[in-house]
């Protein structure tokens, strides 16, 4: 096999659930070893955003949450998403005021990941934020928020301690980290 090859085959599709966010399509297969078999595929309809906002002192700012599906509070870094075919950056910027009411004058795309690739077409766009300004926060009706500000080198600990366990937030903390070098420490 090839890199750009594709060893399955697709025999038939049908969709088994949609909502506003996703739509869940099952697959009858073959597999690359050639025995026929199924696979779901959730597909997203947004694209999922994150962001570090950094001050001049390199504090950043977790939003807390309870997490449905996990029945359990999570810290991460203030996430959200836009349609697809939209740019991410407008998205981000929505969310990061919507939950935190800080806006930002210096915005840098650090990394595109897929959330999720054996199950999911998911895609994330992470950020970090500088030369921020502050304002009042207005989240959304169906959320409950905690915020709270950190200094960089305790959100590293967190993350390398397995406090925070959040995907988008790991990446975007190590990759942060990386770019700030010996800063951050």
């Amino acid at each position: 096999m090839t890199e750009e090859g594709n060893p399955w085959q697709t025999l038939r599709s049908k969709e088994v659930y949609d909502n506003p966010w996703i739509r869940v399509v099952e697959n009858q297969v073959i597999h690359p070893a050639g025995s026929e078999g199924i696979y779901g595929v959730v597909h997203f309809k947004n694209l999922a955003t994150g962001v570090v906002p950094l001050d001049e002192d390199n504090n950043t700012w977790l939003v807390g949450q309870y997490r449905y599906p996990l029945e359990q509070y999570s810290w991460e870094i203030p996430e959200g998403g836009g349609e697809k075919g939209s740019d991410p950056l407008h998205a981000v910027q929505r969310e990061l005021k919507e939950e935190t009411g800080i806006t930002a004058k210096e915005w840098t795309l650090i990394q595109v990941m897929h959330l999720s690739n054996s199950v999911s077409d998911e895609a994330a766009y992470l950020y970090v934020a500088r030369d921020l300004a502050f304002g009042a926060a207005a989240p959304e009706e169906s959320e409950e928020l905690a915020l709270r500000k950190v200094p960089f080198p305790e959100v590293l600990r967190m993350v390398l301690e397995g406090e925070i366990t959040d995907a988008m937030t790991v990446t975007a903390i190590l990759r942060v980290a990386m770019l700030l070098g010996k800063e951050c420490v």
